[in-house]
């Protein structure tokens, strides 16, 4: 009786804990350049140049299924961020498109 109710108790404990990871907050990814990112920010956003986005996104966030939200001025190059972290094998990946955009979509004011 005593091992089953630790089973139990063992059981959902994972559960928990593996059901937090699901409810993570987003990562927002600024791939502009460190001139742009210095006269315009979002406060709290990594800022990765899109030349490096793979080897900075495996160092930081090495989970795959991380979601990340990526933007710059246009989307533009946030796109070609999005095609070489897919080919990395991430998945969850959305073009926020501008800062502007960004903020926008998240209810921020500058």
């Amino acid at each position: 009786m005593k091992i089953k109710a630790l089973f139990l108790v063992a059981s959902l404990a994972i559960v928990a804990l593996f059901s937090s990871f699901s409810f993570a907050a987003p990562v927002w990814i600024d791939v502009r350049t460190l001139m742009e990112n210095k006269s315009d920010n979002i406060a709290g956003d990594v800022r990765i140049s899109y030349v490096n986005i793979v080897e900075e996104v495996a160092k930081i966030y090495p989970d795959k299924n991380t979601e990340i939200y990526l933007y710059d001025n246009t989307g533009g190059r946030s796109d070609l961020a999005i095609s070489d972290l897919k080919e990395a094998g991430y998945k969850n990946l959305h073009n926020a498109g501008s800062i502007e955009k960004a903020r926008k979509q998240r209810g921020l004011t500058k």
